[in-house]
Order: C-alpha cells, then sequence, then structure tokens
C-alpha cells in the first residue's frame, strides 16, 4: 500500500468531477430530440455521456457521427439550448463544497481544468459562487486534455509546482493528463461514466468510489497522506 502525501494544489475536472451537470445538459439533449420530433431520452443514457462532450451527445441523442453534414448544426442548437441553462440544476456534488471551503479557509489553492468551452464554464462556475484560483477551458491554450499544457497553466497560476497538485477527475483522459504533467491522478466513480468503462483500471494514483470518500480522506484530523 502506497501512501501519498496530501497536495498543496487541488486540480478538479468540471463536469462530472466537481459539478453535476448533466441534468441540464440531459434537458439541451433531450431539446434536440424534440426539435427533431423524437421522444425524450432516459436520463441514464444521456448523464453516462456527458463528459465526452457536445458532439457525443448530438451522436447519442441523433445517431449523427460527426462527419455526418448535419452534426455541427445540430452540435450548434444543442449548445444554444444549453447556454440559455447552464445552472439550473447544476450543482456541486456534494460535500466538496464543504472541502472547497475548508480548502479556502486554510489558504489552500484549487482550481479547474475542462475541456468545457469557456462561454458555458465561467458563467455555471459563477453562477454556483464557486472561485477557484485558477479556471483553464477548452479554449484557453492551443491544446486541451489529455495535453498537459493545461494543468501545467493551472498549477503556475496558482503558483504551485505539479509535483504538489493533486488532479482529480471522471475520465481516463484526466488521468492521461495528469500523468503527463507529473501529478497525482485521482479517479473517481462517480462522475459519467459508462457501463462498460471500469474506473479501476484507469491508470490513477488513487480511486475514490464517492465524493464523501474523497473528500474524507482529505478532511479527515491531523490527516498528512492519503493510503492508495
Amino acid at each position: 500500500m502506497t501512501s501519498l502525501a496530501l497536495p498543496r494544489g487541488m486540480l478538479f475536472d468540471l463536469d462530472g468531477t466537481l459539478v453535476d451537470t448533466a441534468p441540464d445538459l440531459a434537458r439541451a439533449t433531450n431539446a434536440l430530440r424534440q426539435h427533431h420530433g423524437l421522444s425524450a431520452l432516459p436520463y441514464p443514457s444521456i448523464r453516462a455521456q456527458v463528459s465526452n462532450g457536445a458532439s457525443a451527445l448530438v451522436t447519442l441523442a441523433l445517431g449523427s457521427p460527426v462527419d455526418d453534414p448535419g452534426h455541427q448544426q445540430a452540435r450548434e442548437f444543442l449548445l444554444s439550448a444549453y447556454g440559455q441553462s447552464v445552472a439550473v440544476d447544476s450543482c456541486v456534488f456534494s460535500p466538496l463544497d464543504k472541502l472547497l471551503d475548508h480548502w479556502s479557509r486554510d489558504g489552500r489553492c484549487w482550481g479547474i481544468v475542462t475541456n468545457k468551452p469557456r462561454a458555458y464554464a465561467a458563467p455555471l462556475v459563477a453562477a454556483l459562487g464557486l472561485a477557484p484560483d485558477a479556471l483553464l477551458c477548452a479554449d484557453d491554450l492551443e491544446v486541451r486534455k489529455p495535453h498537459p499544457e493545461p494543468l501545467w497553466e493551472a498549477a503556475r497560476r496558482m503558483g504551485v509546482e505539479a509535483k504538489d497538485c493533486w488532479y482529480v477527475g471522471d475520465h481516463l483522459r484526466d488521468m492521461e493528463a495528469a500523468r503527463a504533467a507529473g501529478m497525482t491522478a485521482v479517479a473517481v466513480g462517480y462522475g459519467y461514466i459508462a457501463e462498460d468503462d471500469d474506473y479501476r483500471r484507469w491508470p490513477a494514483d488513487l480511486w475514490f468510489d464517492t465524493s464523501q470518500a474523497l473528500v474524507e480522506a482529505l478532511l479527515a484530523p491531523d490527516t498528512t497522506s492519503v493510503s492508495a
């Protein structure tokens, strides 16, 4: 069993890791279905695809591959519908809000690195009252996850070395980005993961089934390390 030091800085993926955005994205996905005269999809099937982005939701909704002539127009419709209600039912996964409060009171840094475009990520973060020390979005740099540069840039903005950061995510690319950046890769199993995808097989350093387990590990009294 490996013991890992607690981080000086915490970085989170956004959708499915820090914030439960699936309800609002499901509404936009089914709005696209309704626009095409189709019945609503069940929520669980949409939820499992949220971390794969808008194009994956279009494919799920309409069976339209990315190279289909109508795919881009459908994607723009979905994003427009989502942009009108990015924080209606979205919320921070409990009890991560308590972790962030505690982290901030202790003078520790935390941030968000997401492949979500800033036009949707920034309003969502603001609506939820979150104040990360760094927010890196899909269109902030020339590259995005799984490239490590967004994680490095977030660490620079927080003034923390990459080796002293944890990156927490609910997708394989999050673990690949964390490993490439030299950060501790933390996989969580409560996010938007397909039934046939075993998150414990991802190349992580730590795995947590629930947000509660993650928070308990970080806030345990007198804890200076976590066992992997």
